[in-house]
């Protein structure tokens, strides 16, 4: 499956078929992130029952700590 993620075309296997599976083939599970598909901000307790489909448009914000 082809996304846009972030402005970038990705391949995703096609057993990947959530958000919260997204996450995870991105290591990105345990982290906070903010979720935007196809121009609407997802709650974090959306993600494992959103479906996600080929063209679909992904943005990924994450956070990274420091000082």
């Amino acid at each position: 499956m082809i996304l846009t993620v972030n402005g970038d075309q990705v391949e995703v296997p096609n057993t990947v078929k959530t958000i919260a599976e997204l996450l995870q083939h991105f290591e990105l599970n345990n982290k906070v992130v903010i979720v935007e598909k196809n121009a609407e901000i997802l709650e974090k307790e959306k993600h494992a029952e959103t479906l996600i489909s080929d063209k679909d448009k992904i943005e990924l914000v994450h956070f990274v700590g420091g000082g």
